[in-house]
């Protein structure tokens, strides 16, 4: 699977008490050695405005149905995980080259680079 594939995975808990299946968002690099990801929470509770450390990802944007996400969505890029591909249930859908780059921007702005 490649950078900005949208995942359906066991999501851990910030704490570390639990997980819950949930969608993700991969943003590692596709060329990553190993078998590890690094993904991005996505939940469907959408707060306006985002924050800064957020991609909301709105039903009626005409790519929507590539996402694989059935309802409108926050990609939490400030929520992110290390995980084995091993957990990954599934691959939902991709996001188009609009939302990437509104990615690349957040990221950037979330890890202060």
């Amino acid at each position: 699977m490649k950078r900005e594939t949208v995942v359906l995975t066991l999501f851990p808990f910030t704490d570390l008490t639990g997980q819950k299946v949930r969608p993700a968002l991969i943003i590692s690099r596709s060329e990553r050695t190993g078998s590890d990801v690094i993904l991005a929470y996505i939940s469907s509770k959408v707060s306006l405005p985002a924050l800064p450390s957020e991609v909301v990802v709105e039903a009626v944007l005409p790519a929507f149905s590539q996402t694989g996400l059935k309802v409108s969505s926050s990609v939490k890029l400030d929520k992110l995980v290390t995980v084995s591909m091993n957990i990954l249930l599934g691959e939902l859908g991709e996001f188009p080259q609009e939302l990437v780059e509104l990615d690349n921007e957040k990221l950037r702005y979330t890890l202060h680079l």
